[in-house]
């Protein structure tokens, strides 16, 4: 599989399943997306009777572990999916119900309309075309995936730990080297601009300061930049 970054912004993720996997998909696209998941329970429903008319009613206050996504209650039966892609118009499906024949039919409607489908009891064993959900580390608008194809979550969750402490203060060096770019491309070309910005994000000095204070970080930085360019501090 070949990973590619997609902005959610503005769109629906229709998610089928309310267990915990459901709850994780939830959250994640909760980010950004308009999330609608559809279960007859959920987390926190204890001993729920789960029916569900296939039509559903909207859950109230019950969104917190779903990241804020609308709930309906509902048990949709396979025949019943195409009414389901009519009502809500998603961008990506999520099938994670633990009846293999609903997600199959979820995934079989998505495909025929064009539809991004994560199917989360195939995992390692995807059928061309699905959409796999890796395991992230943000920090700020730096954003790490990693994914072993389904063969070992266990391999993914420890990666992602590891990655999230190499990467602390990341998303302020974006930040700052951002602004840096901005303030360099009138006055210089464009690569003593990329030389510049590669002394900054590859300066161990840079990286101690991360969270300590921005007037210090971006004191060091004016001071590499200025060295870079042959500048006098």
């Amino acid at each position: 599989m070949i990973p590619l970054l997609h902005d959610f912004t503005g769109r629906r993720v229709l998610v089928f399943g309310g267990g915990s996997v459901g709850a994780r998909r939830a959250r994640t696209f909760a980010r950004e997306a308009e999330v609608i998941v559809v279960s007859p329970v959920f987390v926190g429903d204890g001993d729920g009777d789960g029916d569900g008319d296939g039509q559903g009613e909207r859950g109230e206050g019950e969104g917190d572990a779903y990241g804020g996504a609308e709930l309906i209650r509902a048990a949709p039966a396979p025949e019943d999916v195409p009414a389901w892609f009519d009502r809500a118009s998603p961008a990506l499906v999520v099938a994670a119900t633990d009846d293999p024949s609903l997600n199959g039919a979820l995934a079989a409607e998505a495909r025929d309309r064009g539809v991004l489908v994560n199917r989360a009891d195939h995992a390692g064993r995807r059928d061309p075309g699905d959409v796999a959900v890796p395991a992230t580390v943000r920090d700020g608008p730096v954003v790490v995936a990693v994914s072993t194809g389904g063969r070992s979550p266990a391999l993914s969750r420890v990666l992602r730990e590891r990655i999230g402490r190499e990467i602390d203060g990341a998303g302020e060096l974006a930040r700052i080297t951002g602004n840096l770019r901005e303030r360099l491309r009138d006055d210089y070309p464009p690569d003593e601009r990329r030389a510049a910005v590669r002394a900054v994000v590859r300066s161990d000095r840079v990286w101690k300061t991360l969270g300590g204070g921005a007037d210090k970080t971006e004191a060091i930085v004016d001071e590499i930049v200025s060295a870079q360019l042959g500048e006098s501090a």
